[in-house]
């Protein structure tokens, strides 16, 4: 296998990238300069040798703890659960959260061998009364093992005397309701309020 089938292969097991696009990729990195790409080689390494997760949160970070764990302004009392680091990504483009997270590093999903031993909800139960956390906000995935994940959680946290909300759920802003399906609709309907 040449140098070239071997970028193609390796790009093309990314998320969203085909084997097409991937060969593309590989030709347009052939007509850079070697220095560009000897940069993006370098930032490869460079993540895979620094980042790693945070001791308290799981998210991603080069240091011991993440930036959101250290920022002294933010309300330790409110912790938002989330499947992976990039859905914190997500939340904080949104600006409207001040909390700390806690990534659970995925979702419970039988069928591809996925318990609540593989997830850090033991480490998430043991935050509540180290972190004198009051609500906790769970944030999984609108699917049905994000959903089964976010119901799992609950019981575990219950005994414990927190408050467990939910995110919710609806209609897009500058979606049509003819194209929405009808859970979506029915979510939408049930998390109402007042105007």
């Amino acid at each position: 296998m040449s140098a070239i089938d071997d970028l193609t292969t390796e790009l093309a097991r990314l998320p969203g990238i085909g084997r097409k696009t991937a060969q593309r990729l590989t030709y347009h990195l052939l007509k850079q300069p070697a220095d560009q790409s000897r940069r993006l080689a370098q930032a490869l390494v460079t993540l895979v040798d620094t980042v790693r997760t945070c001791t308290r949160c799981f998210n991603l970070t080069e240091a011991p703890l993440c930036n959101l764990c250290t920022d002294v302004r933010r309300d330790g009392t409110l912790l938002c659960v989330v499947e992976d680091a990039a859905d914190i990504a997500a939340i904080e483009r949104a600006g409207a959260f001040r909390g700390r997270y806690h990534v659970l590093g995925g979702r419970l999903s039988p069928l591809d061998g996925v318990g609540p031993d593989d997830l850090t909800v033991g480490a998430l139960l043991g935050r509540i009364p180290e972190d004198e956390v009051t609500e906790v906000i769970l944030a999984t995935n609108p699917s049905l093992e994000g959903e089964a994940t976010a119901l799992f959680i609950q019981r575990q946290l219950s005994p414990l005397g927190v408050r467990v909300t939910r995110i919710a759920r609806g209609l897009p802003v500058g979606g049509d309701l003819e194209y929405a399906d009808g859970v979506t609709i029915a979510q939408a309907l049930q998390a109402r309020r007042d105007m």
